[in-house]
């Protein structure tokens, strides 16, 4: 057993037989409750599951393993460029533990010895319509690798039910490994005729991720390990998350459930909404002859918008109440290295005129900007301008999150979630009981 892997066996089993006991012991102390406004608007604030790698905080932002982005960022190990490495974020959520650079190291060395794609894969994404979208060719790449599953084999030969976490993690370095490859493969085959570029084994995940995707400028492999690095994981209850943990639940293998996360991923209102960004400040501009808006021009555009019955795409969160603070990292990243950007300079005034617009019509709980409001901005000044492809570059980093998180379900003996369901007619019923008993 290599040490990462001990290191997990060591903080999962023991933890698992303490659930047992909390459940066994504690099972009947009641949480809270919850009205049914919050059962009819996607169960919004309702604790319906645990997850034990991050919690989001409607004030301070995500915390991973109790550490906020702002402490991350001075405490995570850091590749050329000085942003912090993705193998690190990793590690922790794994662990627990803050890693050491030999532990970011290890996990980096591991992901390159692991990153080999089965040819299979490649084969399957050469046989799709030049025009399939890249999270749908992303999705079914994922997919097309569960023939390597560790997972599905061992069960399928009988395995202990306390053994199932450790086929489950070597099918979870292995998926990690192997995404940017296959991310970047699409990338090429879909941009960039199908000239695709071998991996650099000299280089770390996030560096050699932009090396195959084309890019060969420090400053995109410094943005590169920020993004992979803050979009990792925003507790379970979002749709990719929930979505990996629930398709898990039935057992399914890590590919299976990555797969089907990533298609919730994929829309507009969760991993899509950077591309929606994009197009709204192209959009933005042209309706200004393609000149420089003043904030005048952004607020009436903001109104217009509004009007129109849509949404002003970046802005607002289902649990956020303040700023994100990965709007904020990826701010002052842009401050620092392309302060004079003109659709950085955009993106500043929106976040000046945005929240007052939203904010005046006493209907939005948070006008405030999230991730997505920033990510793709930075991505077309370093010449990734192929905005249909962002939520792969989402995916590639959310996978690190939701699958730590399916590895912890297993080593948990998490079981199958099968929440209970009513129609409105028994909620009705619900209403006019308790209009009785007032």
């Amino acid at each position: 057993m290599d040490k990462l892997k001990e290191k997990f066996a060591q903080k999962a089993l023991p933890l698992a037989d303490e659930i047992k006991t909390l459940i066994k012991e504690h099972g009947n102390i009641v949480l809270g409750s919850y009205t049914l406004e919050q059962v009819y608007h996607g169960m919004k604030g309702m604790i319906g599951m645990v997850t034990e790698t991050s919690k989001l905080d409607p004030e301070e932002g995500i915390r991973f393993r109790g550490y906020s982005i702002p402490e991350l960022r001075l405490k995570l190990p850091r590749g050329a460029g000085g942003e912090n490495l993705p193998e690190g974020i990793f590690y922790l959520l794994l662990t627990g533990e803050l890693p050491t650079e030999d532990d970011a190291r290890e996990v980096s060395n591991a992901w390159a010895r692991r990153s080999h794609v089965p040819k299979h894969v490649f084969d399957m994404l050469d046989s799709l319509p030049m025009a399939t979208h890249p999270m749908t060719q992303f999705s079914l790449a994922i997919l097309a690798m569960q023939t390597e599953s560790n997972f599905a084999a061992a069960y399928r030969k009988g395995i202990n039910k306390k053994q199932y976490w450790d086929p489950m993690f070597e099918d979870v370095m292995n998926c990690i490994a192997r995404l940017p490859r296959i991310a970047a493969y699409i990338y090429r085959r879909t941009y960039k005729n199908g000239v695709h570029i071998e991996p650099n084994p000299k280089l770390d995940w996030g560096a050699n991720f932009a090396h195959m995707l084309g890019f060969e400028d420090e400053g995109m492999h410094a943005l590169m390990r920020l993004y992979l690095t803050i979009h990792v994981d925003h507790e379970g209850g979002n749709v990719s998350a929930h979505t990996t943990h629930l398709v898990g639940s039935a057992l399914s293998d890590a590919y299976y459930s990555l797969s089907a996360g990533m298609n919730g991923l994929a829309g507009p209102l969760h991993g899509l909404a950077n591309q929606e960004v994009v197009r709204w400040i192209y959009d933005l501009r042209q309706f200004y002859g393609d000149k420089m808006p003043s904030k005048e021009d952004i607020a009436e555009y903001v109104e217009k918008t509004l009007a129109e019955g849509r949404v002003v795409p970046g802005y607002g969160h289902a649990v956020l109440r303040k700023t994100d603070p990965r709007y904020i990292a990826q701010m002052e990243f842009a401050q620092t290295h392309l302060a004079d950007d003109e659709l950085f300079k955009i993106v500043q005034m929106l976040y000046e005129v945005v929240p007052e617009i939203l904010k005046s019509t006493g209907k939005i709980k948070n006008p405030w900007p999230n991730v997505d409001a920033h990510s793709g901005v930075l991505l077309i000044h370093y010449g990734l301008t192929e905005y249909d492809f962002y939520t792969v570059l989402f995916g590639v980093s959310r996978a690190i999150g939701v699958l730590t998180s399916l590895l912890w379900d297993r080593a948990l003996g998490s079981p199958i979630e099968r929440p209970g369901s009513v129609t409105s007619d028994w909620m009705k019923a619900q209403v006019e009981k308790a209009k009785t008993t007032a």
